[in-house]
């Protein structure tokens, strides 16, 4: 992975454990997190390559979609 994608893979992250300590919830074990967090950057990579937006705004995006209750 480039240095880009591991900058945004540790913003993913970090965005990641703030949703949920705002929300107080318990935060999964790292290695999910960590998964998450790369799935979210692969996907807001494809999404903006598709609709031509800012990679930084579809991650916040999915990452609320992850947190929403099923």
């Amino acid at each position: 992975m480039g240095f880009l994608k591991n900058q945004e893979k540790k913003l993913a992250l970090r965005y990641m454990t703030w949703q949920y300590q705002k929300r107080n919830l318990p935060l999964p074990p790292q290695w999910q997190l960590e998964k998450h967090a790369a799935q979210i950057v692969e996907d807001a990579h494809r999404i903006a390559a598709k609709r031509g937006r800012n990679v930084l705004s579809i991650i916040k995006e999915l990452v609320e979609d992850f947190r929403k209750p099923s």
